[in-house]
């Protein structure tokens, strides 16, 4: 009896937190966001004490790292734009119930579309600041093209042949890794290159320098990200389109019922996604690498970006704030490698209890939908 009892008790309260957690508000999981972000930390804190570290000393530096100077600040915000559009694609898809895990991939396909268009089209165009801005032009359509594409197909894999989205999207990251890879090793390797990578973009094609004096920034590249952010959120909550992926991702009979084509609205949802996705590959390809390298040793800006929507309750607003503080973590990352004797792995082991905090209760409201925990969603 009294193992049943205990059994039921723990059955009820699985119930009453996946109920909470299915029917929190968004300012309510923001909520529980940032304090499970603020817990990570106080418990990196403790490690880094416990590791023989000053964890005073530790966080200062995690302080002075972000925002301490310009060129801090700098870094924070370069990070910040990769990390706001990354975490824009994933909640797009997230925010339609649609798991696109092939952020990285999309961002890839972007990048190296971006880069080669600028280069097979620049000796057509005029140089100077009219040539730079139309390349640019070309190079961000193109990017935003591709990636769309590229999320696309397991938006139809999903739609058409009923294909799980997660293993598809996953799979396609690979696929973008190695095809690039052996691309930018290959067809693509510039001629004079010393290293595996693609001739360099012409160097009238650059954001212009505002504000800050950081090569690798442009507050231009942060404009559009908020731009970006500022277009989704309105497709999303002021047009019929947003409606119907919604409706669609959350309440599907619903959505059958008021004539919605979940299949066109599943592979709209995923080029959508893939499209944010490809622009995010832009930026980092022209504000801050000026070509295109080996894909294998880019960055997981497409897999942090999934920790960012999270933060962010899949709201495409919220991923502003949450962005902001995954650069200043990555900033405040590579200032401590430098100035501190406390160890990378350390260090890298942080932020992944932060990404893991913030992750597992999001997960958790998310599974619960699927799985019918805690009664009917709001």
């Amino acid at each position: 009896m009294s193992g049943a009892s205990e059994t039921d008790g723990s059955e009820s309260l699985l119930e009453r937190v996946a109920g909470y957690l299915l029917n929190a508000t968004v300012l309510e999981r923001i909520g529980i966001a940032v304090g499970a972000t603020a817990f990570a930390l106080a418990i990196g804190l403790i490690i880094v004490a416990l590791a023989g570290y000053d964890p005073f000393r530790f966080a200062a530096q995690l302080v002075v790292g972000a925002f301490g100077s310009e060129r801090a600040i700098a870094r924070t915000l370069r990070f910040s734009t990769l990390f706001v559009l990354a975490g824009l694609a994933v909640a797009v898809a997230f925010r339609a119930g649609v798991f696109n895990i092939g952020v990285q991939g999309q961002f890839i396909v972007g990048g190296i579309a971006c880069v080669m268009s600028i280069i097979w089209t620049a000796p057509y165009l005029p140089t100077g600041v009219i040539g730079g801005t139309l390349l640019i032009g070309i190079g961000v359509i193109s990017a935003v093209i591709a990636g769309g594409l590229y999320g696309a197909l397991p938006g139809a894999l999903k739609a058409y042949a009923d294909a799980n989205e997660i293993i598809t999207t996953i799979m396609l990251n690979f696929i973008a890794i190695g095809v690039v890879g052996w691309l930018v090793n290959g067809p693509f390797r510039g001629e004079d290159a010393t290293s595996v990578r693609t001739e360099q973009l012409p160097d009238y094609v650059s954001l212009p320098q505002i504000i800050f004096s950081d090569s690798n920034f442009s507050i231009i590249g942060l404009g559009i990200a908020l731009l970006a952010v500022i277009g989704v959120a309105f497709v999303l909550t002021r047009t019929r389109y947003g409606y119907d992926m919604v409706t669609s991702g959350y309440q599907a009979t619903a959505a059958r019922f008021s004539g919605v084509n979940s299949k066109q609205t599943i592979v709209a949802t995923m080029t959508l996604s893939g499209m944010v996705a490809g622009l995010t590959g832009a930026i980092f390809a022209i504000m801050i690498q000026g070509s295109y390298t080996d894909p294998a040793g880019i960055g997981n800006y497409g897999f942090d970006g999934i920790a960012v929507s999270l933060l962010a309750a899949n709201n495409p607003i919220g991923v502003i704030p949450a962005g902001i503080l995954f650069g200043g973590l990555e900033s405040a990352g590579s200032h401590i490698q430098i100035r501190s004797d406390v160890p990378v792995q350390l260090i890298n082991g942080i932020i992944g209890l932060v990404v893991l905090f913030v992750a597992v209760p999001e997960l958790f409201r998310m599974l619960g939908a699927r799985l019918g925990l805690g009664g009917e969603d709001r």
